[in-house]
């Protein structure tokens, strides 16, 4: 299905009008029979395995035709080729209309199609990247594929200078999150005139109506108060979808919105346009079938992209981290700063990403020393995320930064990242009551739940300025959500920039045959740990310090060991009690092993504003505090 090439003699003028007609004629044909096509295959794939959503699909059947058919430009040989157009299906739910796209395309055969949902099979209900390569990151969670979609767009324009176009299809539903329209501005102020977002404007959600129906002014509106290159059109109409297309793809300086209006179950009179049909396979599948022409085998020849160069020339050489001198006092967001930094001057593919808040973060190291690959995201936390998987997306090692409690604002692109198997860095800064005087608004106090929960995630929290370093280069090279916690104030360090600190493993700083028990921390409370122990070696009570830097995964022999010797874990942490330091520890001992007693000393009030000295006392964590919850233990164990 690919235009006829035009004939250039002036003297033929007449016949090639005539010739681009017929052309025109053959192509709108084609493409009405691809998009019946993609219909009776989304239906058959959601009939055999009796779950799905073939409405959603069939109302956007006659845009993904016009589109497989005509403008993509990818080989689905090579879904790696740097020329590649990209495509997000963010109407993850509309899964059967991708893969009776790929069928067409001659990428999976009709067998594979009608394993659509079955165990072990790879057209799983929402697509993700996992299973198939030509799947760029997983949907299905609505509002998604847009932000990512910015975040490849500015790799494609900022970085990699390759003119492929980002196409995202989008549904009405989903234009009422938040992060919806957190992607519209960013991408219209960076002006990504590579990105085109395609509406599928069917009026029905999942329960009823939406909430602006078919009313495609309001949503242009809103595009347009964005800078968006805004086209309306009837989304079964494929001649004017092809146009719309060519428009998008010849518009500069704005990133361009199709606004289409559909028909959902279109062509099915039991289900086209009506209520209660979301979710759920045809009724009458053979009925349908025939209604909308039978089964047919139509075979696109998708365009090939044009020739590109390599991606990225990854730049690599000798890293040469920051050092500092034992005792001196830096914070662990200095140092994430001066690492990262340096990080960038070795390895070419490290870009950062921040939310408006480099001053505090320290990325405005990096930013001054490489802007080009430096993204501000300014305080959109779900579009900060988006843009680091939509860079990751693209072969780069993005580092996202914000304050840690922001974070939790953008924990379901986290989500979705682990599920699209994304290699992102996320670093929160100024966690914790120690930030002092901001307050509980400021604080990260729930940040590594959330992120230890999070599948194949690593979590990190460096105490000093070497080991946090050394912690920021080695993140580069992991898989999965990497998460790093910083701290706002200064700390001595404590180590020298030689040392080590492999991922899942600990540091024991203070250790003999007599201790007590041992006291477990980490960041900020590891330097507070080790004040209570000088204070309670005087008194007679030794106590062995370990410092857990590697939250997850957590160094289980150590653990292990100082629990057979000492008795007794005390975990000592600047975060609610509730999945945090003090889990983590737990979690060494859920395999059988015996369980010895565990104290956990945790933040349990609500913080208000105070200096952080004050605040680390109010919460029961500061020296002073874990030297007397130690002596309380000892007296305990003494009267046993």
């Amino acid at each position: 299905m690919t235009s006829s090439a035009p004939n250039n003699s002036a003297q033929d003028n007449g016949a090639r009008d005539n010739s681009a007609r017929d052309n025109s004629a053959r192509d709108s044909h084609e493409f009405a029979v691809l998009g019946q096509q993609l219909r009776v295959d989304s239906v058959r794939a959601a009939a055999a395995v009796g779950s799905g959503h073939p409405t959603s699909s069939m109302s956007a059947a006659d845009l993904m035709a016009v589109l497989l058919g005509g403008h993509l430009r990818y080989d689905f040989d090579r879904p790696d080729h740097p020329g590649n157009d990209r495509f997000i299906l963010s109407k993850g739910h509309a899964s059967p209309l991708l893969y009776a796209a790929y069928k067409a395309a001659g990428a999976l055969t009709d067998d594979e199609l009608l394993t659509f949902r079955k165990e072990g099979s790879r057209l799983q209900g929402h697509p993700t990247p996992r299973a198939l390569p030509w799947v760029e990151v997983a949907t299905g969670s609505l509002g998604q594929g847009l932000p990512v979609a910015v975040g490849m767009a500015l790799s494609g324009k900022r970085l990699e200078q390759i003119p492929y176009r980002v196409w995202v299809m989008c549904g009405d539903s989903e234009l009422a999150e938040g992060s919806i329209w957190e992607a519209a501005e960013h991408a219209g102020y960076e002006r990504l005139d590579n990105l085109t977002a395609v509406v599928d404007v069917n009026r029905l959600g999942q329960r009823g109506p939406t909430r602006h129906g078919w009313n495609l002014k309001a949503y242009a509106d809103r595009f347009k108060a964005f800078d968006w290159h805004v086209i309306e059109i009837d989304g079964h109409d494929v001649d004017a979808i092809d146009h719309a297309y060519q428009e998008a793809a010849s518009t500069a300086g704005q990133p361009t919105v199709i606004l289409a209006r559909t028909r959902k179950g279109k062509g099915v009179a039991a289900v086209e346009d009506q209520e209660g049909k979301h979710g759920k396979p045809l009724p009458d599948a053979d009925e349908a079938i025939e209604e909308l022409g039978g089964v047919r085998d139509v075979r696109v020849q998708v365009r090939k992209p044009a020739a590109a160069r390599i991606m990225h020339t990854i730049r690599s050489g000798h890293l040469e981290l920051p050092r500092h001198e034992v005792g001196e006092e830096i914070a662990t967001r200095d140092a994430y700063g001066q690492a990262l930094t340096a990080l960038g001057s070795a390895r070419g593919d490290v870009v950062a990403v921040d939310g408006e808040v480099g001053d505090s973060t320290r990325t405005e190291y990096f930013a001054e020393e490489h802007p080009e690959r430096y993204f501000e995201c300014y305080i959109a936390e779900q579009q900060l995320v988006a843009t680091a998987v939509g860079l990751a997306a693209r072969g780069w090692v993005p580092y996202a930064t914000t304050f840690a409690a922001f974070l939790t604002r953008a924990h379901d692109f986290v989500r979705m990242a682990a599920i699209s198997g994304s290699g992102i860095n996320l670093v929160g800064s100024h966690a914790g009551v120690a930030i002092g005087e901001d307050g509980p608004s400021q604080m990260g106090l729930e940040d590594l739940t959330l992120f230890r929960a999070v599948h194949g995630s690593t979590v990190l929290y460096p105490c000093d300025a070497h080991q946090t370093g050394r912690l920021i280069a080695q993140m580069a090279e992991l898989d999965g959500v990497r998460y790093l916690r910083t701290t706002r104030g200064a700390t001595p360090v404590i180590y020298g920039p030689g040392e080590e600190f492999p991922i899942g493993g600990s540091k024991v700083l203070r250790s003999s045959d007599a201790d007590r028990l041992t006291l477990v921390a980490a960041g900020v409370t590891l330097h507070e740990a080790l004040s209570a122990a000088e204070l309670l070696d005087g008194e007679g009570i030794p106590v062995r310090v370990i410092d857990l830097y590697s939250v997850k995964p957590v160094d289980r022999r150590t653990l292990r060991e100082a629990a057979e010797q000492t008795g007794c874990l005390v975990t000592v942490e600047d975060h609610r009690e509730e999945g945090g330091l003090g889990d983590a520890v737990l979690d060494a001992f859920t395999d059988g092993a015996p369980v010895p007693r565990l104290v956990r000393l945790a933040v349990r009030t609500m913080p208000g504003s105070a200096s952080p000295e004050e605040q680390l006392r109010a919460a029961g964590i500061d020296a002073q505090s874990i030297a007397a919850a130690v002596r309380l233990l000892v007296e305990e164990a003494v009267v046993r």
